[in-house]
C-alpha cells in the first residue's frame, strides 16, 4: 500500500481528533447523542483519533492503531449514521457515511 494512503487516512483522523478537542460544539453533540459521560467520551475518542492517526501517518504500529479506529468508525456509523438512514432515507445515509465506509474498507484491507 502506498505511503500516501497512510498519510491521507492519518490526516483525516488527526484533524478529526484536533477538532474534537478544540471545537466546543462537539461536547453538545455528544451530549445530545445520549453517549454516557459525554465529555470524558469525547476526550478519549479525540485522543485515540489523534494518537492513532499520527501512528498511521508515520506508518508505525499500523495493526495496533487500526483496532481502536475501527471501533470508533463502527460506533460512529451506528450512533450517528443509522438514524439518518431511518429518518432521511438511503441517499442521505449514503452521502453522510461515505467517508466512514471508505476508511473502514481501507482499515480492513491492511495486512
Amino acid at each position: 500500500m502506498s505511503k500516501w494512503i497512510y498519510y491521507a487516512v492519518g490526516y483525516v483522523f488527526v484533524t478529526s481528533g484536533i477538532a474534537k478537542l478544540v471545537v466546543g460544539d462537539f461536547k453538545t453533540m455528544f451530549a445530545n447523542l445520549g453517549i454516557p459521560f459525554p465529555a470524558a467520551s469525547l476526550f478519549i475518542i479525540a485522543l485515540l483519533e489523534l494518537g492513532c492517526g499520527m501512528l498511521l501517518a508515520g506508518n508505525m504500529f499500523v495493526k495496533y492503531a487500526l483496532i481502536p479506529l475501527i471501533i470508533i468508525i463502527c460506533g460512529a456509523i451506528l450512533i450517528t449514521k443509522l438514524p439518518i438512514l431511518f429518518s432521511n432515507g438511503i441517499l442521505d445515509f449514503a452521502f453522510q457515511s461515505r467517508l466512514d465506509f471508505v476508511l473502514l474498507i481501507f482499515k480492513f484491507t491492511q495486512k
